[in-house]
């Protein structure tokens, strides 16, 4: 069956983040790799990736772990630093799905927490995608079978006319399982080469 729709991952693959938060942690008094670590205790991020809590109670939680844990008096000043940090977009990947779009429906697929509108809005891709599926919003998050479940709904496709794109083996596998045709993402050649072996052609793309 001819791929409809292209379920593609947020972070990891169409935006990345600097590799270390160290200049910052080093301000603040905190050891190296100190705050992802705390941000994504799965107590803390569990909560804000499904919808439970907001992305700005998450912080304020991350915050007062690193208050907590190392004795940082501006442990809240590190993590609104960290968080006015932006992430990049590859635009080589905007690329790729920009020159497929005409084939397949575009569909973000992320956990990700209540900030995703505003980071959507803010990147200007709001218009790029003809569904978003934020875990935050469905309360349920991947590599949940759920999740792709209700991703698929979104989409109004069967696992068998989806293909999936994430940076996360787990997540990947667990789409896979289900019928969908499936890549672990590596590089921007990889993705166009998989995309063109399932007949999505990247003519217009980089």
């Amino acid at each position: 069956m001819p791929p409809e729709v292209l379920l593609i991952d947020l972070d990891g693959v169409i935006r990345h983040w600097q590799i270390s938060d160290e200049a910052i942690e080093s301000t603040h008094g905190l050891p190296s790799g100190s705050i992802r670590t705390a941000a994504f205790l799965p107590h803390l991020v569990n909560p804000a990736i499904t919808g439970k809590v907001t992305d700005e109670v998450w912080r304020d939680q991350v915050a007062q772990h690193l208050q907590q844990e190392h004795g940082s008096v501006t442990a809240f000043d590190a993590v609104k630093e960290w968080t006015s940090c932006p992430g990049s977009f590859d635009s080589e990947v905007l690329a790729v799905l920009g020159g497929c779009a005409r084939l397949v429906r575009l569909v973000l697929v992320t956990n990700a927490t209540s900030r995703l509108t505003r980071d959507l809005q803010a990147a200007g891709l709001s218009e790029r995608f003809h569904a978003v599926v934020n875990s935050s919003e469905i309360g349920v998050a991947k590599p949940s079978p759920t999740y792709f479940r209700i991703a698929l709904d979104h989409a109004g496709v069967s696992p068998q006319a989806a293909l999936f794109v994430d940076d996360t083996l787990a997540n990947v596998e667990a789409a896979s399982a289900l019928g969908i045709r499936s890549h672990h993402f590596s590089g921007t050649s990889k993705l166009r080469r998989f995309l063109e072996a399932e007949g999505v052609s990247c003519e217009n793309a980089l």
